[in-house]
């Protein structure tokens, strides 16, 4: 098993500085320096996408005429929920394949199978990983015709689609993903840019330098003397609001610069929208509140599950049930899906609230209520149940309807006697 060699690399001491660690990691920012690759803006949206991820769990499901049911006794409801591979939790697992697929544009994992079961699934490095594509049909056509070369230290393997999980981000042909960070490269190098100004501001003392007039002719080694000495009384912490000498003949003025004259703020805000707006991440989630209110943030929560993940969801639902069901178990109806409630998991005033409400109308019994609350069932619970003065459609109105008896038209029927009472007069009444 060639992903077995990987454990002999991994072997020896690593400090918290070395690259070797940082790939084996799964970290490395291919074609951005570590500096700009530590903006954190950027690594905020990441680690938002990753734990999302890692906390939804993942099911088998089957859809019949009686409607959809978890399968909790089908094998890979299990492995899918706590042990992917025996290196791996299910959220370490999750929090891999999605880190790659955000950072590199496309995450790859390999199926072992054993006895036409799934095994188990090894991400894979994706610094390791070459896709080729025979879109001319030259070598191979069909589902051959798109393979995965995997380099595992010493040799190379080929991977056919039907082999991997393939999960893509951004992509413009629907069989290679495209990077985040290709397209924000511009934008991260301003923010690191922000960020370097920032760090030389304060260090800096916040003064800014300033012009030295002086009158004399200085020679060149004599003004970087002076230069120094200048810099060493001015600039520091330790310096700020103090007195400046300044010998006679010379003057000094400062150049006044602050973080407002350099649009810093509104610079340093437009990439932190940017990079956000990217990763489909609202802005309360990365700290900035000066759009939030009270009533609008659990609505943009809303809004991040409907348009951010629900499409990564879906991409990952359709590649899962395809490539590890088998094809008569596709036929029967089973598929696997995640479980978004306990993302949008409201208080519980407001869950109880909707399951009366539910409830009330008929369409949740109390025990359906009760297991979506991890509570046992109770005795008649499967029961539904509804007002009982509610009435069918077409029955809504009949008993305002005049009868329809003959014997009737002519008058109300007494109760108590067998003739007819007639007060058309006004009076008593005669009974006939």
């Amino acid at each position: 098993m060639f992903l077995k060699r990987k454990k002999q690399e991994l072997r020896g001491s690593y400090t918290l500085q070395d690259a070797a660690l940082a790939e084996m990691l799964g970290i490395t920012i291919d074609g951005m320096s570590a500096e700009k690759a530590r903006e954190a803006t950027y690594f905020t949206c990441m680690r938002i996408l990753t734990d999302t991820m890692s906390k939804l769990p993942l099911k088998v499901h089957k859809a019949s005429d009686n409607g959809v049911e978890e399968q909790y006794k089908h094998y890979l409801t299990t492995k899918l929920a706590l042990r992917p591979n025996p290196l791996m939790s299910a959220s370490d697992f999750w929090k891999s394949v999605e880190f790659y697929r955000d950072d590199v544009g496309h995450s790859v994992v390999f199926i072992e199978w054993k006895n036409g079961r799934v095994e188990n699934l090894y991400p894979l490095p994706m610094e390791r990983v070459t896709i080729w594509i025979d879109d001319a049909g030259i070598i191979e056509k069909g589902e051959k015709a798109m393979w995965y070369q995997y380099h595992d230290g010493t040799n190379d393997h080929i991977l056919f689609p039907e082999e991997v999980l393939h999960f893509k981000g951004m992509t413009r042909d629907g069989l290679t993903g495209m990077s985040i960070k290709d397209y924000l490269r511009t934008t991260i190098e301003n923010a690191q840019a922000g960020s370097d100004y920032v760090n030389k501001y304060f260090k800096g003392g916040l003064t800014a330098k300033g012009l030295l007039q002086y009158t004399t002719d200085i020679d060149p080694l004599n003004v970087t003397r002076l230069k120094k000495r200048f810099e060493d009384m001015s600039t520091g912490m330790d310096n700020v609001g103090k007195i400046l000498p300044v010998p006679l003949g010379f003057t000094f003025n400062t150049i006044n610069s602050t973080m407002v004259d350099s649009q810093f703020l509104e610079l340093n805000q437009l990439s932190i929208r940017q990079i956000a707006a990217a990763f489909g991440i609202k802005m309360h989630q990365v700290n900035d509140m000066s759009d939030a209110k009270y009533a609008n943030i659990t609505e943009q929560m809303d809004e991040f599950y409907r348009d951010t993940l629900h499409p990564i969801l879906t991409m990952y639902e359709q590649e899962l049930t395809y490539k590890l069901l088998l094809d008569e178990e596709i036929a029967a109806g089973f598929f696997l899906q995640f479980n978004v409630d306990v993302m949008l998991r409201t208080s519980l005033k407001e869950r109880y609230e909707a399951y009366g409400i539910g409830i009330d109308k008929g369409f949740l019994a109390a025990n359906e209520a009760r297991k979506k609350e991890n509570l046992s069932p109770k005795p008649g619970g499967d029961q539904l149940i509804v007002n009982g003065t509610y009435q069918p459609l077409d029955k809504v109105g009949m008993a305002y309807q005049a009868p329809s008896d003959p014997a009737l038209k002519g008058g109300e029927k007494d109760s108590g006697q067998t003739g007819k009472t007639n007060t058309s007069n006004g009076g008593s009444g005669n009974t006939k």
